[in-house]
């Protein structure tokens, strides 16, 4: 269940500033297949054989085998942090707007299932109605002992 739905009339655009601190998610789990891994690969020319060569892997790398560009997990949290009701109701739409923090703490392995949770870390109200959404997004592998990434991103909430 996301926050809108369990929380349908509380998170506004209107009232946003009261639930700085409140936590979204965790999400779904997102699989991290290789099939995905060597599409961003293409997609991104990233071919690096740590992500892409399996057999070498298996062989040769530290983590055992294949793994996720770091930015591959980045990609997907965008439209996590939809999902999970981070964008307040009363919004006609948000865009990104940044990220002020990236840090990638932990490999995620080739058929890993993600989950991402993001805290409302702050709000910025701007000309037109917009409001700038600060957050904390955690994504992590599901069994692992930490998270892989940290990220610290932006986004614009416009009516």
């Amino acid at each position: 269940m996301n926050a809108q739905e369990k929380y349908p009339d509380s998170y506004t655009l209107e009232n946003i500033e009261e639930h700085i601190g409140r936590t979204f998610g965790p999400g779904s789990p997102i699989p991290v297949g290789q099939d995905r891994i060597n599409e961003f690969a293409e997609v991104t020319e990233d071919r690096q054989w740590i992500h892409t060569d399996v057999a070498r892997a298996n062989e040769r790398s530290p983590f055992g085998g294949t793994i996720a560009h770091g930015y591959l997990t980045l990609s997907l949290l965008a439209a996590e942090q939809m999902k999970l009701g981070l964008i307040p109701k009363g919004c006609s739409g948000a865009m990104n707007y940044g990220l002020d923090k990236v840090r990638f703490l932990a490999p995620v392995p080739s058929g890993a299932d993600l989950r991402v949770s993001a805290v409302l870390t702050g709000i910025e109200r701007k000309e037109g109605g917009r409001v700038l959404i600060r957050s904390k997004v955690t994504a992590q592998a599901v069994g692992a002992s930490g998270p892989a990434l940290i990220a610290d991103t932006l986004a614009l909430a416009f009516r």
